[in-house]
């Protein structure tokens, strides 16, 4: 669970900010190290790929240190990354379709191997977890994508209605709306999955 972020920048992050753009390029690696692991994990929620979810956050702090002049501090450092994070996922998602039909497919993706999942393959309780992890995010990627963006910004990250409304470029009460049809898609999407 992540420490709730107010809606402005953190001092650490102005000052690595203000380092950078005074022309010290190692304090934007500073933020890479601060935050690159959050925002792949973030993003393979998102687009489910973890190999994925590595190219767009590449992008996004590619094109964050180009327009880091532009950085306001009215919000969160991560809010305003992960803006630029959202937006390079759609551009991509946008560029080629996503075909996950076969093992070879879902292994090229995720750089996961996929494992059987019969009950009677489980020695631990750590691997019958992780079918259970499997099945929500599965679930969860069949959602529409503007009801998971939402979902996930809200339930996985934390977000602020706020936030989420700026990160996806829409009013708040829509963002509302989404994230209560995603809640009842998700349940509903749940109690089938499980009852197999």
């Amino acid at each position: 669970m992540r420490v709730q972020e107010t809606l402005h920048v953190t001092i650490e992050d102005s000052e690595l900010i203000e380092t950078c753009l005074a022309g010290d390029p190692d304090a934007f690696g500073r933020l890479v190290v601060r935050y690159q692991d959050r925002l792949i994990n973030s993003l393979v929620k998102l687009v489910g790929s973890a190999h994925e979810a590595a190219d767009v956050a590449q992008d996004a702090f590619v094109h964050a240190f180009q327009k880091l002049a532009t950085f306001q501090g009215r919000s969160a450092f991560y809010t305003w990354l992960f803006r630029i994070a959202f937006n390079a996922s759609v551009s991509r998602q946008r560029k080629r379709k996503r075909v996950n039909a076969s093992i070879d497919a879902f292994r090229d993706d995720t750089g996961i191997e996929p494992t059987d999942w019969r009950r009677d393959s489980q020695p631990s309780f750590s691997m019958e977890l992780n079918e259970q992890q499997q099945i929500v995010q599965e679930a969860l990627s069949t959602l529409p994508e503007d009801f998971r963006v939402a979902l996930v910004l809200k339930e996985m990250e934390g977000f602020k209605y706020e936030e989420i409304a700026s990160i996806v470029g829409c009013p708040v009460g829509t963002v509302r709306s989404r994230i209560h049809r995603a809640r009842q898609e998700l349940r509903e999407k749940l109690k089938v999955a499980l009852r197999d």
